[in-house]
C-alpha cells in the first residue's frame, strides 16, 4: 500500500526513509535545560523531537525553543483542547493526541481546525493504556482494540478535513505490538510511529525495541520510530540507530563486527573492539571494520571487512577485504592497527 507522504517541519514520513524521534525529559518551560537536551538529541542523529506540554506555560515555551533548535518539534497533549491550540499557536510542527482523552468530538473538532488552518500534521496515539472503553469491551486488550481505537480516532480528524495524519499503536508486549502494527498497515496508508510503550530500562528496553521494532521494520512497516526507555534520551536516538544498522535501514556508518573472543584470544581484543567502536560511533562513512580474537579463523569469518586485526601469541595479522596485509609484533600491533584505522576513515 502507498503511503501518504506528511511533512512534520523539513522531515518527510512515508518516503522510505526512517525518521528517528525521542522526547525530552527536561521541564518544556525550562527554556534553558529543554534546549540544552535537544541540542544533545540532534548531535546524537535525532530527527524529530517530542515535548510534553502540561501547562500554558509549557505550551508557551515552545516559541522561544524552536528558536534555538534545528529539529521540528512535536508537542505532546493529553486532556485539554486549549493546550493544544496554544501548543500549535506558539509554533509546534506536529500535535501528539489522543483524542480519547482529549474531550468531546466538539472538543477535538477545535483541535483538528487549528491544525487545518496551521498546516501542520497530527499523530493520532492508541496505547494498551488508553484504549476507549467501547473497543476494549468488545475485543479486550488485544490488536484489533488497540487498531479500532486508532482507525476510529483518526477518523473524527478527517471528518473535519484533516489529512496530514500519523498514526500508532502501541503496546508494552512485543508480540502485541507487531500484531497490531501488521494489522493496522494492512488497513491505511498513512504514516506509522513505531515503538514499544514503556519498554523499560536501557538494556533490556533496547532488546524489547530492538525486536519488535526489528521485525516490523524488515517487513516493510514503520516510517517513523522512537526506542522508549527509562533512561537519557540521548541512549533512546542511539539505540534507534543501532536497530536501524541492523536492519539495513542505515549504512552511511561504521561497522565494527567483533567476535566473543575464547580461551585462544592472547591480546586485548575486547578492549580494542570497544576503543574502536568508541573511536568511530558517528562517523557518517560507509565501512565495515573487524577485531577478531585470533587468527584460526578471524580473517575468514571477517573477509568482507575493509580492514580488520586478528591476534596472536607473539604476533597480530592487520588484514584488508579478508587478505593478509602485514604481519606484525602484537606489542605493536594496535598502533599500527589504529593507524591504518585513521588513513581509512580519511579516506
Amino acid at each position: 500500500m502507498s503511503k501518504i507522504p506528511v511533512k512534520i517541519g523539513g522531515v518527510v514520513l512515508g518516503n522510505g526513509r526512517i525518521a528517528v524521534q525521542s522526547m525530552t525529559t527536561e521541564k518544556t518551560s525550562d527554556v534553558e535545560k529543554c534546549v540544552a537536551q535537544i541540542l544533545r538529541l540532534e548531535k546524537a542523529g535525532c530527527d524529530i523531537i517530542r515535548v510534553a506540554v502540561l501547562n500554558e506555560a509549557d505550551a508557551r515555551a515552545i516559541t522561544e525553543i524552536k528558536r534555538q533548535i534545528r529539529i521540528p518539534l512535536v508537542a505532546d497533549i493529553h486532556f485539554s483542547p486549549r493546550l493544544a491550540v496554544l501548543a500549535v499557536e506558539a509554533g509546534a510542527d506536529k500535535l501528539r493526541v489522543n483524542p480519547g482523552n482529549i474531550g468531546t468530538e466538539k472538543d477535538v473538532s477545535y483541535v483538528a481546525d487549528c491544525v487545518k488552518a496551521h498546516g501542520i500534521p497530527v499523530r493520532v496515539g492508541a496505547n494498551t493504556g488508553s484504549i476507549e472503553p467501547e473497543f476494549f469491551k468488545k475485543y479486550g486488550r488485544s490488536a484489533e482494540a488497540l487498531v479500532e481505537s486508532a482507525l476510529a480516532n483518526a477518523a473524527v480528524f478527517e471528518r473535519r478535513g484533516v489529512r496530514d495524519l500519523v498514526i500508532s499503536v502501541k503496546a508494552s508486549d512485543v508480540r502485541l505490538t507487531v500484531n497490531a502494527y501488521t494489522m493496522l498497515a494492512a488497513r491505511t496508508s498513512y504514516p506509522l510511529h513505531l515503538g514499544v510503550t514503556e519498554a523499560g530500562v536501557s538494556g533490556s528496553g533496547t532488546i524489547k525495541s530492538g525486536i519488535a521494532i526489528g521485525a516490523l521494520l524488515l517487513n516493510g512497516i514503520g516510517d517513523t520510530i522512537r526506542v522508549s526507555l527509562t533512561a537519557d534520551p540521548v541512549e533512546e536516538v542511539y539505540a534507534a540507530h543501532e536497530i536501524l544498522r541492523a536492519v539495513g535501514l542505515e549504512r552511511d556508518f561504521v561497522e565494527v563486527v567483533s567476535c566473543p573472543t575464547c580461551g585462544r584470544c592472547e591480546y586485548d581484543c575486547m578492549g580494542l573492539a570497544q576503543r574502536v567502536s568508541k573511536r568511530v560511533y558517528g562517523v557518517r562513512k560507509q565501512l565495515k571494520i573487524a577485531v577478531m580474537g585470533c587468527v584460526v579463523n578471524g580473517p575468514g569469518e571477517a573477509k568482507e571487512c575493509d580492514l580488520g586485526i586478528a591476534g596472536g601469541k607473539d604476533f597480530c595479522v592487520i588484514f584488508e577485504r579478508g587478505k593478509e596485509n602485514v604481519r606484525i609484533p602484537a606489542a605493536a600491533a594496535e598502533e599500527a592497527f589504529w593507524n591504518r584505522l585513521e588513513e581509512k576513515l580519511a579516506e
